[in-house]
């Protein structure tokens, strides 16, 4: 399903205007994250073998499934938020126990978490880390490996996060989430301008800006940091932007379409990073503001398309394949984006 964006160039409603803004320059972050010995630029490559299946166009693809040994673009958020901590806390000095006796609590599906728990681990701090019954065992074992605490509670990522919140509430702990709701918003704001650097990595890259930009979304977050970077150096219209959600988790789309964040129930979809029911509130403001359109994709098209991704060497997930899977499903729309559109999507984590 496809949906254009009513609210782009247009003045937004008052519940979403009021919404702090995200910032678009890299620089403050380029500038931390160049001190971690971690952190490289991932690869933007031209996938010519896959044009075919877009109707003939260039196709651009960010590779994020090395990502500073985590394997999401999810490395640079979460990370970069505790890092800024520790530089507040303790300046240049003793940097590894800058956080120590400091607990940061989040939901995740997966990534996030994995962030959380590798940041908190360089700075001294501990990581606690709740899951959802849908997430499986194996990404639980790897959530503990990376040295958190890991409790498994609710039964999908929004019972997790209010649980995630209690928790903080209750023992004095930083709740660091990846999304904003009515009074949370400062923690995620620094995780959301961690993304920015990739989105700085594609500017760099990038000789001819695309013409069409296919980013995924969950709470929608790193759509909205893309979008804030990419909106900066291209301009407000020399390219459509595109934001692709799961058929069974629409949060971006119908929020849209009400003029507020809404929750979308649904199934549980294959897509688990990006099955998420409510939006983030300061990601879905820039959204309205700067992307053309929303469509969804189903499982299958998923599955499909990090199939075809893996014939090119990129092992990827249902929900790291899902813009890619969207650019497929938006050309079928159009009736073909041509041979001159130059397409880019990114995968944002591996298997």
């Amino acid at each position: 399903m496809y949906r254009a964006n009513p609210w782009k160039a247009k003045e937004l409603p008052a519940e979403l205007a009021a919404l702090p803004q995200l910032a678009d320059d890299a620089g403050p972050v380029l500038a931390l994250l160049s001190r971690c010995p971690a952190y490289l630029p991932t690869p933007l490559l031209r996938m010519s073998s896959l044009g075919a299946s877009i109707g003939g166009a260039s196709l651009w693809v960010k590779d994020e499934t090395a990502r500073m040994g985590l394997g999401s673009f999810k490395a640079l958020g979460a990370a970069y938020a505790i890092a800024r901590d520790a530089v507040a806390a303790a300046g240049d000095d003793n940097l590894a126990s800058a956080l120590a006796g400091r607990t940061y609590v989040t939901a995740s599906a997966g990534n996030h978490g994995m962030s959380v728990a590798a940041g908190a681990r360089v700075f001294g701090a501990h990581a606690v880390i709740f899951i959802s019954e849908t997430v499986s065992d194996e990404i639980a074992g790897r959530l503990r490996g990376k040295g958190a605490r890991v409790v498994r509670q609710g039964h999908d990522y929004e019972a997790s996060m209010a649980a995630a919140a209690e928790a903080a509430d209750a023992n004095g702990w930083t709740l660091l989430s990846d999304s904003t709701w009515p009074g949370y918003t400062t923690p995620a704001l620094d995780v959301m301008a961690g993304y920015l650097a990739l989105a700085e990595e594609i500017v760099n890259e990038t000789v001819t800006p695309p013409t069409h930009v296919f980013l995924q979304a969950g709470v929608g977050g790193f759509a909205a940091a893309m979008l804030a970077r990419f909106r900066n150096a291209w301009g407000s219209d020399g390219f459509e932007a595109l934001v692709v959600e799961p058929a069974f988790a629409p949060c971006i789309m119908e929020s849209l379409v009400a003029g507020r964040a809404v929750r979308a129930d649904g199934p549980v979809s294959a897509m688990g990073r990006l099955d998420c029911k409510e939006p983030s509130h300061v990601a879905l403001a820039t959204i309205a503001r700067l992307a053309d359109g929303c469509l969804t994709v189903t499982e299958e098209e998923a599955a499909d398309a990090a199939s075809m991704l893996l014939t090119v060497g990129i092992a990827t997930t249902p929900s790291g394949a899902a813009g890619f899977a969207g650019a497929i499903g938006y050309q079928k729309v159009v009736g073909g984006l041509g041979a001159d559109a130059r397409v880019l999507v990114v995968v944002t984590e591996g298997t």
